[in-house]
């Protein structure tokens, strides 16, 4: 049960570590256009993201795929732009049910991406033990139980700022995403990749 904790709190501690808030970033922009009224879609987002990132981390985990560390740490930075840019485009549109696969394959192949960027320190963690699916899956409710925080929060904050504070959904959904934007773009420039 301890090695099940262990995992758990590696998974939750993953999303929340503010050293590596590029989890959190994503997060925002993933959740800021909708309300508690959409939180069968938010949820599913999420649990794709999860999955896409999982995913990643087996491959990474059982030598599937190996990838260039360098090159993931710049495409980190991209997803979140390429979502706060899509979130920023589409602020004014009032019916987020429109092209939801696209938004649902795309989340996943994100989620892909940011494993990837973990995929070396969960292969050293996990190497101790003989099977790495259950560390992986108790890593993965980690990840998870923590996304759903880092939700609630951003939903929690939109409606004190769009009921309280009286800031339009639209105008709320441009600040937030050009903020997020402000942020990944050094992020982005940064890349050892250059």
């Amino acid at each position: 049960m301890s090695e099940f904790w262990l995992y758990l709190k590696l998974g939750f501690n993953h999303v929340l570590d503010w050293n590596a808030y590029d989890h959190i970033l994503f997060l925002i922009v993933l959740t800021v256009a909708y309300t508690f009224d959409s939180w069968k879609r938010i949820l599913l987002l999420v649990t794709f993201f999860t999955l896409g990132h999982t995913l990643s981390l087996f491959m990474a985990a059982y030598d599937v795929i190996s990838v260039n560390s360098d090159m993931i740490e710049f495409l980190i930075p991209v997803t979140i732009l390429a979502a706060a840019l899509f979130t920023l485009f589409t602020a004014s549109n009032s019916s987020k049910n429109a092209k939801a696969g696209i938004l649902y394959g795309t989340t996943i192949f994100f989620g892909l991406i940011h494993g990837l960027g973990f995929s070396s320190y969960f292969k050293a963690i996990s190497s101790n033990t003989g099977s790495k699916l259950l560390p992986l899956l108790e890593f993965a409710l980690g990840i998870e139980a923590a996304q759903i925080v880092v939700v609630l929060l951003v939903l929690i904050i939109s409606f004190i700022f769009q009921t309280i504070f009286r800031f339009s959904r639209r105008d709320w959904i441009l600040v937030i995403s050009s903020i997020v934007i402000g942020l990944v773009l050094p992020m982005i420039f940064n890349a050892r990749i250059w």
